[in-house]
């Protein structure tokens, strides 16, 4: 048996002339920038996200930026992240002129919020939390934090799509949260795409500007933007994809539960915990795992494709360096990273597949 990280292609094949009659119609009419799909894309994710306002971008990162910027962050600013996280959530934090300051994370990947108020001082400006691998971070408690000492809160929902805390969709809580489409996302596009989801319309309307050109109508430049428009195929093709997107979440967190019931009795392994009164959607199932390196190693000899999310926290990399950070303030952290290992996950993966995984790992450790 040969199994990959993600078969993609799984989903895709059943859709594709739907996908064709996108491109076909794009090409008919040339419509590349702006057009239907976009509002329709626009108006489905509303309606499924339960959101009032959202913006689509061309990419999860420049999702992160635009919201930073429509906030007023700049230089002399810091914003308070996780340690664990894809460094677009930070290197958009330096994109603003601000600085990024890590905080350790939890037993649930997520930002561990007791650890967080000592790390506030005048310059601090917001807080992003990111739901990694799908989980929901401690939204009561940010949600406190943030209201006690003035800050803004942001979500990182890139891996997070339909996640909920509470009953509530993640991406409803903060100013504003992100999103990325990137294809091997939950809900994921055929090239680089985002979007914003945005608390009121003065926002809403500030981010449209942002991400084009500083402008809603052509060669009226109110303010500088950038240019981050999500193109036309891809709202095309989200659009066909979101209708999908709640049976594949089903999927996903059935998965999961198939590999934690086959994983419970393998004392060398650490299933993934889920907060209480919380939805994940497992983007990713993470396991810690002792000889991870060896695991990961008789594992890709079994062709099975594993792979490590991420290998370094963010203050532990070279691009970090000029912060002199000390790691010791980050102990759950750089714990997980010798021991996470990310196992396949994807809809419509079967369940002899999950078998031969699960399998494989208890072997290793017999």
């Amino acid at each position: 048996m040969n199994i990959k990280f993600s078969e993609i292609s799984r989903i895709h094949h059943p859709l594709k002339s739907q996908f064709d009659e996108v491109y076909n119609k794009i090409f008919e009419e040339s419509s590349f920038i702006g057009g239907n799909y976009l509002n329709e894309f626009e108006s489905k994710f509303k309606k499924l996200f339960k959101c009032d306002y959202f913006v689509p971008v061309s990419n999860g990162t420049d999702s992160i930026y635009l919201i930073l910027r429509a906030l007023g962050i700049s230089h002399g600013d810091e914003v308070i992240t996780v340690t664990n996280t894809w460094i677009s959530t930070s290197e958009t934090i330096t994109m603003t002129g601000a600085t990024p300051v890590f905080a350790d994370c939890d037993d649930y990947h997520t930002i561990d919020v007791s650890k967080i108020e000592n790390k506030i001082t005048s310059k601090t400006k917001a807080i992003i939390a990111v739901h990694l691998y799908g989980q929901s971070c401690n939204m009561d408690q940010l949600n406190l934090i943030c209201q006690n000492h003035n800050l803004f809160l942001v979500e990182d929902c890139a891996q997070s799509h339909l996640s909920e805390y509470k009953n509530t969709i993640l991406g409803n809580f903060g100013i504003a949260s992100s999103f990325s489409f990137y294809p091997g996302k939950n809900l994921g596009a055929f090239g680089d795409a985002g979007g914003i989801i945005c608390k009121d319309e003065e926002f809403y309307t500030k981010i449209k500007m942002l991400a084009n050109h500083g402008a809603l109508k052509k060669h009226k430049h109110d303010i500088e933007g950038t240019n981050s428009r999500m193109n036309n195929f891809q709202a095309g093709i989200l659009s066909i994809k979101i209708d999908h997107l709640q049976n594949w979440t089903y999927q996903r967190r059935s998965i999961a539960k198939k590999y934690t019931e086959l994983l419970k009795d393998v004392i060398q392994v650490e299933v993934p915990k889920i907060r209480k009164n919380t939805k994940h959607s497992f983007h990713l199932y993470v396991i810690k795992a002792e000889r991870r390196d060896e695991l990961f190693r008789y594992l890709t000899k079994l062709n099975i494709q594993v792979l490590i999310h991420y290998p370094r926290i963010l203050p532990n990399t070279k691009a970090y360096e000029y912060l002199n950070i000390d790691l010791d303030e980050f102990p759950i952290s750089l714990k997980n990273e010798k021991l996470i290992i990310s196992l396949p996950i994807f809809p419509e993966m079967r369940d002899e597949e999950i078998i031969y995984i699960t399998n494989g790992i208890k072997k290793f450790y017999e």
